[in-house]
């Protein structure tokens, strides 16, 4: 599995973490929880960290999954 990579974190004013995946908003963390996840970041693999804490990273192959035709329910794909 390759590793996470493409994620950022900015601190705000009121104590919020943004994270960002590519640039684009993957979520806010506010309160306890980005108390709990700047601890973590600090201590562990930043990038994987933010991807566990986002729920944003994947095993990769989810979209050739759903592209197979077992997976397609019966229906016939028009195109």
């Amino acid at each position: 599995m390759p590793r996470p990579q493409g994620f950022a974190y900015q601190e705000l004013r009121d104590g919020s973490v943004a994270l960002t995946h590519h640039g684009r908003p993957a979520g806010v963390l506010r309160g306890d929880r980005a108390a709990k996840f700047l601890a973590e970041v600090v201590t562990g693999d930043a990038q994987l960290v933010m991807a566990r804490w986002t729920g944003a990273y994947r095993f990769g192959n989810e979209r050739r999954a759903r592209n197979h035709p077992r997976n397609q329910g019966g229906r016939t794909r028009r195109g």
